[in-house]
Order: structure tokens, then sequence, then C-alpha cells
């Protein structure tokens, strides 16, 4: 996604260009993936449903919702779809463009998702507004964005003082802002959806994992940043890192908050929490 806040969200420290970023974007597929699809077979995405996935990645899960919830159409949209192929998927689409845009309209779908990407504009509150105007009456709005679990009152290991350097450097360079994430059934109410719910899932910090590799592999690209903030040194971040890849590793992992809505009341009655 672009964000017109800040430019292209993300490009000055993830670079769509740069080596190893569309592994990095995997690992954290790996780490959520199977999460977001039970979740989605909860709400019933199957045949028949029209999809719209917001900040789709390399397409991961967009390719699940159509070769095994078997729904009928996918429009994948990211700031930069080279991660992304419609080769050899029938009913998947590819888009690049600015959600941001006044003119971003792709048209209604029965469900639209966004994972990581709200969190990451400046204008998240109006934008859950543009997601709630893409639900089609029938359809469902599900939002995934991070909870940080690193709080003033944890323990400081390397890990949580190299994650709380990494958060800061994310807001001051690229306006992430994880603060409100907390708020969604309350920020979905209010839009007018109906049956909302909302749940979390805070990933194992094992050695090797799927998550753990993906927070090595975030801060080393995000290292100069960190440096920047005051917080960490060279050191600490090497330390951190090779907590991760320890099995002493007692942290917490960002959780990942999921909320969803229903556009219509009728739409919600007898669907699963």
């Amino acid at each position: 996604m672009r964000g017109t806040d800040t430019g292209r969200y993300g490009e000055g420290l993830f670079r769509p260009e740069e080596t190893g970023e569309a592994g990095r974007i995997d690992l954290g597929a790996l780490a959520y993936d199977e999460v977001s699809a039970a979740r989605l077979t909860a709400l019933g995405a199957g045949p028949g449903w029209n999809c719209l996935d917001v900040g789709a990645g390399t397409g991961t899960l967009a390719r699940w919702l159509l070769e095994s919830a078997g729904v009928t159409t996918v429009l994948a949209v990211d700031r930069d779809t080279r991660f992304l192929t419609a080769a050899g998927t029938p009913g998947l689409t590819t888009l690049d463009a600015d959600i941001t845009a006044p003119g971003f309209d792709p048209g209604r779908f029965r469900l639209v998702h966004a994972r990581f990407v709200l969190m990451h504009l400046r204008s998240w509150r109006r934008m859950i507004a543009k997601l709630v105007s893409l639900v089609a009456p029938d359809g469902v709005l599900v939002l995934s964005d991070a909870v940080d679990l690193t709080s003033a009152t944890a323990p400081g290991t390397p890990y949580t003082t190299v994650m709380r350097a990494m958060w800061q450097a994310l807001r001051e360079t690229i306006g992430t802002d994880v603060s409100w994430v907390p708020d969604y059934p309350q920020l979905l109410h209010e839009e007018g959806l109906f049956h909302v719910a909302a749940e979390i899932h805070v990933p194992p910090l094992v050695p090797d994992s799927p998550i753990s590799r993906f927070w090595a592999d975030t801060w080393d690209r995000s290292r100069d940043a960190m440096l920047a903030t005051g917080r960490v040194d060279e050191a600490q971040i090497e330390r951190a890192v090779r907590e991760l890849s320890s099995p002493r590793c007692a942290g917490l992992s960002p959780g990942m908050l999921t909320a969803w809505g229903w556009k219509t009341e009728e739409a919600a009655r007898g669907r699963p929490c």
C-alpha cells in the first residue's frame, strides 16, 4: 500500500527491491496464515464469495482463499505487486494501488480483509471507514494488526529492549502506531457493523521458528533507524538476536489482534463468533 501521509509506507526501511524482502514477508505469513485461515473459515468464507485482500504481500492468504476455502474470486491489492502473481491461480487478480487515495473504489466484496496494514497508516481511522464502505451488504470486514506486549512493566531483557527500540523507530520513520489497535472492536461498532468480535494470537518465540526469524530479519533491516533512537547500540541488538535463537528466550512476541464485523444484522444472524 502507499500511504499519503508518509509516502509509500515502509519503503524507507523495508524496500521491495532489496534481496530477501519477499522472504521476510513469507516468514510473517508462516507465523500467522494458519490463524487467519482458521478465522476466515469460521466466518464462512467459501464458494460464491468475492474477496478483497488488502496488503496481500506475497499472496499466500489470497491463494489459500481460492485453493482451499474455494472462494470464487480474490482481488489482491498491495503497494507493490512484484511479489504477487496471478498466473496459475484461477480467480486471482492483482492490483497495485494506493488505498488511501480518494478514488480507490474497486467494488463491493463479501469479504474485505486487511492484515498488518492500517497500523502503518496515520490515516487509519479514515481507512477503517473506507474499508467498511467496500463491504457488500451481506459481507464481513476482517482486520488484523499487531498489539505490543513489550510494555513498560515487562522485564528489561535484551529482547524487550530491542523490541521497544524497534517500535519507536517505526513510529519515527514510517508512522507505525499500534497503540490504538486494541480499540478495534469499538471502532467497528462505531462504523455500524454487527456481531463484532475479536481475538488475539501470540506465536511462541522458539528457536528457528518463523516468527523468531521474522523479528531477527526485521531488526536487521531497521537497524539504522533503531540505533538512531538512542535506545540501543549494536551490541544490544546482537545480544537480542542471540536471545531469539536460544531456548532460554522468555519474551512474548507482539500479538496479532483480529477483529471482524458484519455489514448488516441479517447477515450476522447465526454467524459464529
